[in-house]
């Protein structure tokens, strides 16, 4: 079921849209849609990334369009909702998190990914990429909290990552991934102790355009 909310959450406009209202979730989307174009994703020349991050920066989370695709299961670290496949070359998601769980460290399928969060905060931790055939534990390089409406950029070139929500009630966060990799063909998950990595075949979906899965697949 979609969660719930206890009070409206605060929103910081970048300057350009202060003056404006703030645009519905479903504006936002189909923004995202128009300046991916027919063909393109983040890795074409043709697209300007900080107006990607620019159109979910604009976005204030306090105005909840994004609440019908917020399904949870408390069970999992998070779950992997669909809100819109784009042009066939992305893939944009609405990622619940359960209190004090989050993901394994992970690549990206070398897709680039924007997140944004809607609720709640996270933290991300980065890592450097592990030395071939040394086991040793993972190298932390970074560590910082996202607090709610803030957006962030990761890519395979910027090291592996694991996003975590340390409190002590759901989080939410919007996902941009291009081109769709994860979606199609999986990502690579690695042990912290040991650096060790293990493909996931699959990163399925919770749910998708608002509606639960019987079956939700499995979950990197």
């Amino acid at each position: 079921m979609a969660i719930g909310i206890v009070q409206k959450v605060s929103s910081v406009l970048p300057a350009e849209r202060r003056s404006e209202a703030p645009i519905g979730f479903a504006d936002l989307v189909m923004d995202l849609k128009d300046a991916l174009g027919p063909s393109s994703g983040l890795t074409s020349d043709d697209v300007d990334v900080n107006h990607l991050t620019w159109l979910m920066d604009g976005y204030d989370a306090g105005e909840q369009g994004w609440l019908p695709f917020a399904m949870k299961d408390a069970s999992r670290g998070y779950t992997r909702n669909l809100v819109d496949e784009g042009n066939g070359k992305s893939n944009l998601l609405v990622l619940v998190w359960s209190p004090g769980k989050g993901s394994p460290i992970h690549d990206h399928g070398n897709a680039h990914c924007l997140m944004k969060i809607l609720r709640g905060e996270l933290t991300e931790t980065r890592y450097a990429h592990p030395r071939e055939g040394v086991e040793e534990p993972m190298t932390a390089i970074s560590e910082r909290t996202h607090k709610e409406n803030a957006v962030a950029y990761m890519a395979d070139e910027l090291g592996l990552h694991r996003v975590w929500n340390k409190g002590s009630d759901f989080a939410v966060s919007l996902h941009l991934y291009t081109p769709p990799n994860v979606a199609k063909n999986g990502c690579s998950i690695f042990n912290a102790n040991t650096g060790k990595k293990s493909h996931i075949k699959k990163c399925g979906n919770f749910s998708e355009y608002g509606r639960r899965l019987e079956e939700a697949s499995g979950l990197c």
